[in-house]
């Protein structure tokens, strides 16, 4: 029964009546979520902190249900991580909705396959090299450093130039 009214919630934009104060009941009945989920989500972002009477209990003003509301739409329909959503928030970025152009710009762009191909060939030949170099029987002295700086054996100094 409660996944049809949070069905009919998501459906619809949810209206915010005009009040001054809203009760945490309220508030998860205007966002279709439950009131653990607003504690919860109080608890890991810091914009939301509701008032509190008296007595302990939560009173949420207009732009906290309207931050409830946005926090919803990037968790739930957008796909952020908790983390991200956090970060969105933080930054400002995420007042208004981005547009879909914008949206898609921003997205990893897939890597082509034969790029992909030449960068595993050329990662292969560079662990093969490795792999030859530590299963040498010489000395480590022994072996050829091209890109090492030569020192004398005479140099007292620690950064030979």
């Amino acid at each position: 029964m409660a996944s049809q009214a949070s069905r009919k919630h998501a459906s619809e934009a949810p209206v915010i009546p005009d009040r001054l104060y809203f009760k945490i009941g309220d508030v998860a009945r205007i966002c279709g979520v439950e009131a653990y989920v607003l504690r919860f989500w109080e608890s890991q972002f810091p914009q939301l902190k509701p008032n509190k009477s008296g007595t302990g209990q939560r009173l949420y003003r207009r732009r906290d249900v309207e931050l409830v509301l946005e926090i919803q739409q990037l968790l739930h329909k957008e796909g952020f991580t908790i983390p991200g959503a956090r970060q969105a928030l933080e930054g400002g970025a995420r007042r208004n909705a981005p547009q879909p152009e914008l949206a898609l710009e921003m997205r990893p762009q897939p890597a082509r396959p034969d790029a992909v191909k030449k960068v595993i060939a050329h990662a292969r030949v560079e662990l093969k090299e490795i792999a030859a170099m530590l299963a040498s029987p010489e000395p480590a002295a022994k072996r050829d450093r091209g890109r090492l700086l030569k020192v004398r054996p005479d140099s007292d100094s620690l950064f030979p130039m």
